[in-house]
This record gives structure tokens, sequence and C-alpha cells, in this order.
């Protein structure tokens, strides 16, 4: 099989295959060279991958400018508040307004580091049929199934850590600073957004989303499947899609 690779993206090059074909051919070859697995075994599988999905996804999101610096997932001012925003940077009050934005995103990445272990529990008490109906579900099917079973635990558990990394990175004195300004200009509507639950659900908003791009990842790329187990089990699921 080692032998065999080389030849085959040497020709896979050669008659210049597109990115899906050439998934497409890896994942065929993967698949006659190993045979179905069980039950356990797409069990254990897409476990395992989720397991591999949640811990690269929240890695990313969890370090400095996981939220920040990532312009899918980065927390913008509240919609409520852009007038709040538009009235500041008029008042050349530029560094107030970066400063408001990044202790958003700040709390956002501190609070996204405890959904691993709660990501994991809904793991561990998926059936052999979830996992089976999962596997072959296609693109998102395993991140809806935790969105479904994780989302309130999630926000129970990321809403009081976003309470305390707001004030720990100055977002409430900068939002308190931000809209005192702006209630003091003549005949505006003053503005009271709850930022604690703007933040919370803005950061599951963004965990999902990567927990998604890295389950799309490995049904996707067969390079990306790391293990013997990963390759035998979406192989299979490449071949037996709903």
């Amino acid at each position: 099989m080692k032998k065999f690779f080389p030849i085959l993206f040497a020709s896979i090059l050669m008659f210049g295959c597109t990115t899906q074909q050439i998934q497409e051919t890896v994942s065929a070859v993967l698949g006659s060279s190993m045979g179905d697995p069980t039950e356990q075994e797409a069990g254990n599988g897409l476990k395992e991958a989720l397991g591999v999905g949640i811990v690269n996804g929240m890695g990313l999101l969890s370090k400095a400018d996981g939220f920040l610096g990532n312009d899918l997932v980065k927390i913008p001012w509240p919609e409520q508040a852009t007038q709040v925003k538009d009235a500041m940077l008029k008042l050349g009050m530029q560094k107030q307004v970066d400063n408001v934005t990044t202790s958003l995103n700040r709390a956002a990445e501190q609070a996204s580091g405890v959904a691993i272990d709660v990501f994991k529990q809904a793991i561990t008490q998926m059936t052999i049929t979830d996992a089976m109906n999962i596997l072959l579900g296609g693109n998102g099917t395993a991140t809806a199934y935790l969105k479904r079973t994780t989302t309130t635990i999630l926000a129970d558990k990321f809403r009081p850590i976003v309470n305390t990394s707001l004030g720990n990175v100055n977002a409430t004195k900068y939002w308190g600073d931000a809209t005192t300004v702006y209630n003091k200009i003549p005949f505006v509507k003053p503005v009271n957004t709850d930022l604690t639950g703007f933040v919370t659900e803005k950061a599951l908003q963004g965990v999902f989303l990567m927990v998604e791009k890295e389950e799309n990842k490995i049904r996707e790329n067969p390079l990306a499947r790391g293990t013997e187990l990963l390759k035998k089990v979406f192989s299979f699921a490449d071949k037996n899609k709903k």
C-alpha cells in the first residue's frame, strides 16, 4: 500500500484531476483496502473524529486572538449599539471603540475553553444509533447533534465565565464609558445592552462554527483522517452517504 500512493499521486497529477476527484480517489483506495467497519467501530470512529475536531476547534478559539483575529467568529459591537460606536468615532474616540471590540472578544476566548468537557460528555452519551445516523448524515450532522444536546448547558456555563471575563478584561468599564458618553448626547435614545448575554450568544455561535469546520474537514478530506480507524469509518461513510 505504501508503494502504491506515490504512483497514485503521480498519476493524479499527470491527468490534472480536481481536488474533489483526488479526495474521492484516495477515499476509495483506503476504503477498498480496509473493508466495512462494525457498528461498534463506526460509533467509536465518529466519537474519535468529534473529539479531535472539538480539541482542535476549541484550541484555536481559546488562545489569544482566537476570536479577535478570526473574521469568521470575531464579535462585533452589538447591533443595537452601532449608533454608539458611530457617535464615538465622530468624536475621535477610535481607541475607546477598539478597546470595547477587543475586550468583547477576549471574554469569548476565555469562556470557550470550557466547551471541551461539555462536548466530551455529550459524545460519551451518544448511542450507536445516534452515531450511525450522524456518520451517514453528511456535513454538519454531528454539529447539529451537539447543538441540540449542549447549547443550554454551554450557555449556562459560558454566562458566568463571560461575565467575570468582561470584568477582568475591562470590557464592563469600557462599555460603561462608551454608553455614558453616548447617553449624554442630547436627544438620543439611551442604550442599555445586556453585554454578558450578547457575548455569550456570539461565543456559542463561534464555537459551533469551528466545530462544524473541523467536522467537515474530516468528512471531506481523506488526508485529514489521521488514524486507521478514522480512515476505515469515513471511507465507509463516503460510500454510504444518505
